[in-house]
């Protein structure tokens, strides 16, 4: 880290985190208490194992009262993957993964072409996760800064019979006051990280020491330019005619899908310089690197109302 990096550091404050974590541990021993079959959606990324670093301050490490979830789409990135196994067996944590491609065997999803995106599947395969297994609450790491659905979401956002979100039927959460009360079949999405930003978790993970997948920090990885975002080259995401492929300094903001997931170009290979990259940034991390996103204003809310997390 050079001087200037330690400097800006040194004048950046993170007593606020104090607050978050307390809020977080909080919320997450609140669902402990308040539903019976909750689960912690568990991806590997960098905001699920900052919620699982708070989960472990909640309840002692090795004694998470509740399972882990992972809805596959059998294209997310080895790094990730690998590393959410490895982290689940350290912590003696249930470990549940539930794949789209087992949706597509049993005909609950069908792609409109074989190159189609499963990213979208998702919500057919999380539903189906959570009538299997009867889950009245599920815990994820969204945070309102990412996207503009997701910034009208309550904390405790109620979900219907069918899986459904309906923004305008929202419950008021005055004084930290949950409703939680629950209608049979009805389950609810839980966001202990809400009011967390891009910049926050990164402290945290600076802070905390929290290890996370490799691609979060600088890499070489061969890439083509399409419409301002950097698409890494892969048998899922091959470069079209005409593009020129290259090999750049890159990190990952946010990890999902290979087919809608897009690197940054970055030199950043520590918590702390991403601290520091993150404080000049003025694109959302969904914004500068979520394909998926791009298609219109109100994708991520009409994927929110058919059930997506």
């Amino acid at each position: 880290m050079n001087a200037k990096t330690q400097n800006e550091l040194h004048h950046l404050s993170n007593t606020h985190l104090d607050a978050l974590e307390e809020e977080t541990i909080f919320i997450l021993r609140e669902v402990a208490a308040a539903f019976e079959r909750p689960t912690l959606l568990f991806s590997g990324g960098k905001d699920s194992l900052v919620m699982l670093k708070c989960a472990e301050k909640a309840f002692g490490a090795g004694r998470i009262p509740y399972p882990l979830l992972m809805i596959d789409t059998g294209h997310n990135f080895k790094e990730v993957t690998d590393f959410r196994d490895s982290r689940a067996k350290e912590l003696g944590a249930e470990l549940i993964v539930r794949s789209v491609e087992d949706s597509m065997k049993k005909g609950t999803v069908r792609l409109a072409h074989p190159g189609e995106s499963r990213n979208v599947h998702q919500s057919v395969t999380l539903l189906e996760a959570i009538e299997e297994f009867r889950f009245d609450a599920l815990i994820g790491g969204a945070r309102r800064d990412e996207e503009k659905a997701r910034a009208k979401e309550r904390i405790f956002s109620h979900r219907d019979s069918f899986g459904q979100w309906q923004p305008k039927a929202q419950r008021p959460e005055l004084w930290t006051l949950f409703n939680h009360k629950l209608q049979p079949g009805e389950h609810f999405r839980v966001f202990p990280i809400s009011n967390w930003t891009e910049l926050d978790v990164w402290q945290y993970i600076a802070r905390e020491k929290i290890a996370l997948p490799s691609i979060y920090y600088t890499h070489k990885r061969e890439v083509v330019d399409r419409r301002g975002l950097l698409v890494p080259v892969t048998e899922l995401t091959p470069p079209k005619d005409g593009e020129k492929v290259e090999i750049r300094d890159v990190r990952f903001r946010t990890v999902g899908d290979i087919t809608c997931t897009c690197p940054v170009e970055s030199d950043a290979a520590t918590p702390e310089q991403i601290v520091i990259e993150t404080l000049a940034a003025d694109v959302s991390e969904r914004g500068a690197t979520r394909m998926d996103d791009k298609t219109s204003e109100a994708s991520m809310e009409k994927r929110k109302k058919d059930g997506y997390f």
